[in-house]
């Protein structure tokens, strides 16, 4: 099998660096490029093959959703995850908006990153704990929840929120990994605005 192939846009190089020398040192990841700005990963991104993007959010110049948005147009196979300090309402969702298919905290361990992105590769759409919360607390907030998520989504969000991984949910629930996968899917698919406009102005009003 080919290696999982991944470009990394973060500006701090520390963690740029980090991430590049897991990636690299993990059998079956290969790091394809990195940049410290969004500006110059709109440029050269698109002239390489990357199957995954991990993508800061806070950079100087162009950040991190904006690129995102524009990449997904001209990259439309490749797969995009936030990897970010910010847990905050409008990050998480403007994220999903443009075109992000997961999103998880940099705190997050090296070993569940690499987690994140093959569970990505294979069509997952991984969030962190503390974002899974975020998105539940924000359904909660709103009486209109049950008609965006069903009570299986809600469900598994739950478990995602616990900290559970997509083949602990399914032993859980006592379903396919395919299955997890798609409910989550689902899920985000239901909190892109391109897809659902008044659902989700329903449930996350301003």
């Amino acid at each position: 099998m080919e290696d999982i192939t991944v470009a990394i846009v973060e500006d701090n190089n520390d963690i740029r660096e980090a991430m590049r020398v897991l990636i690299n040192g993990s059998a079956g990841f290969s790091c394809t490029n990195v940049f410290s700005t969004a500006d110059e990963a709109v440029v050269e991104l698109p002239k390489f093959i990357s199957n995954i993007i991990l993508m800061d959010i806070q950079m100087p110049g162009m950040k991190g959703i904006e690129c995102v948005s524009i990449l997904k147009e001209k990259m439309p196979d490749s797969h995009f995850m936030m990897v970010t300090v910010f847990e905050d309402d409008d990050n998480i969702f403007n994220a999903l908006k443009a075109g992000a298919s997961g999103y998880i905290l940099k705190r997050t361990s090296p070993a569940q990153i690499l987690e994140a992105i093959k569970e990505m590769y294979y069509g997952g759409s991984p969030m962190s704990p503390e974002i899974a919360r975020r998105v539940v607390i924000s359904l909660q907030k709103t009486k209109n929840n049950t008609e965006i998520l069903t009570n299986r989504e809600k469900e598994i969000l739950d478990f995602l929120a616990k900290g559970f991984l997509y083949k602990e949910i399914a032993t859980e629930l006592d379903i396919s990994y395919e299955t997890v996968k798609k409910h989550i899917q689902n899920i985000y698919e239901k909190l892109q605005v391109q897809n659902k406009v008044e659902a989700l102005n329903k449930a996350f009003p301003k």
